[in-house]
């Protein structure tokens, strides 16, 4: 049986984060939604993490140190989700490992497509070929 790949999504406004999981579920991701940097780093140790959306804009700290952090403590690609649109903003970004960057408003297929181009989904596995038995 596959395993369902998970998504951590870190946004701190409920319409938003409710937006983005319902986008990811739909994309065939399991999602845990949180809404603050220190849920986000606790969150984050989950070794099952295949993916993290992240708000830098969030209430409790800057989103470059969460995604550090988060980048200690997993190798999942982290794909920033900000309203923060400068040149600089996304350099930043990419230097603090953010593997995409995505600005805010964005369009929910844009998202789905970013999603799935970095973080795969496995391919089905196939059940080994018997000779002489057909599958019809």
């Amino acid at each position: 049986m596959e395993q369902q790949r998970v998504c951590l999504v870190v946004e701190d406004d409920d319409d938003i984060r409710g937006l983005i999981s319902v986008v990811l579920s739909r994309a065939g991701f399991k999602v845990t939604a949180v809404g603050t940097g220190a849920e986000a780093i606790a969150a984050a140790a989950d070794p099952a993490i295949a993916l993290v959306t992240l708000d830098l804009g969030l209430p409790d700290m800057d989103g470059h140190v969460v995604a550090r952090a988060i980048r200690a403590l997993t190798t999942a690609p982290l794909l920033f989700l900000t309203a923060r649109s400068e040149e600089d903003d996304v350099l930043a970004g990419m230097a603090s490992g953010a593997a995409g960057y995505l600005t805010k408003p964005f369009h929910p297929n844009e998202l789905k497509a970013l999603a799935g181009q970095l973080c795969p989904a496995a391919a089905p596995a196939q059940e080994p070929q018997v000779p002489g038995k057909s599958h019809c």
